[in-house]
């Protein structure tokens, strides 16, 4: 008997690098995709996923559910269009940290502001990788590539800041090499009622390797539902720069607000009815 994971494969060839940590976020998200489907929490029809550009965006290959390959740093608001649509669909989008804090950082911002009932997993390894290492928003200082070899001087940002700072009602961050928080934190995230956030620290292992020495730093924070000042502190805690300290991953903040589609009576109404604007 075919597993509901099983189902949601693809028979795409895999063209990630041997080895990648995305092959780990794939799995996970399959993991969580099957037992939301088998808990009845929402069927595999009803799941629509977005992507960028970007080695992340190849997950959009492997997994069997409806979506929209977009452009670069598009995925919010094409994640937003289709919840505009059909406000009953799961909506997940995927995007790379080049993807949503370069092209899509204004979209990034007024995401949370919207809190719109959708999630956005974002797989930051601190690179442009698929067009071979260029630096993004998120990238250390002193990093080498063909386009800075005598190093990146610029200051990194700190996206759990913004997302807290754009009002953003959950917020987390894991690790890609931790399959079972992983697992955990993206399952959270599309049961939240609000827009969610979730940043995937994801080790490069052909670009920026000094990614690789993030693992040391990790630790496992005690979930923070809705402590502002807790969460500003876990906030503080890695300034993606330093090769010391402590990096949080769990919930750095969640808390429960009116989403977009209930502020809209017509959305408010298609979701009381469990139909898109078509009556399907």
């Amino acid at each position: 008997m075919t597993s509901t994971k099983d189902k949601l494969s693809t028979n795409f060839e895999i063209t990630w690098c041997p080895g990648c940590t995305n092959f780990m976020i794939l799995e996970s998200v399959k993991k969580v995709f099957a037992k939301l489907i088998d808990e009845k929490f929402t069927k595999q029809e009803n799941i629509a996923i977005v992507t960028g550009i970007g080695c992340h965006a190849k997950i959009f290959d492997y997994l069997n559910t409806c979506g929209f390959y977009g452009l670069h740093g598009r995925v919010l608001p094409i994640a937003l269009g289709l919840k505009l649509g059909n406000p009953n669909l799961k909506v997940i989008g995927f995007a790379g940290d080049g993807d949503t804090y370069a092209e899509g950082m204004e979209h990034f911002i007024h995401a949370g502001r919207f809190n719109s009932d959708f999630t956005l997993v974002v797989h930051d390894n601190q690179a442009f990788a698929l067009t071979t290492g260029q630096p993004t928003p998120t990238t250390q200082q002193g990093y080498k590539s063909k386009v800075e070899p005598q190093g990146q001087h610029n200051i990194p940002i700190n996206p759990i800041k913004l997302a807290l700072a754009s009002g953003t009602s959950f917020v987390a961050r894991t690790y890609a090499l931790n399959l079972e928080h992983c697992s955990k934190i993206i399952e959270a995230a599309v049961k939240h009622k609000g827009f969610s956030f979730v940043e995937i620290i994801q080790p490069c292992l052909q670009f920026n390797t000094d990614t690789k020495e993030t693992a040391k730093l990790i630790y496992v924070a005690e979930d923070n539902k809705d402590d502002m000042k807790k969460a500003q502190e876990l906030a503080d805690e890695w300034n993606y720069n330093s090769k010391t300290g402590k990096i949080p991953i769990g919930i750095i903040y969640q808390v429960e607000k009116p989403t977009l589609e209930e502020n809209w009576p017509q959305l408010a109404s298609l979701m009381k009815k469990g139909k898109g604007w078509k009556g399907k």
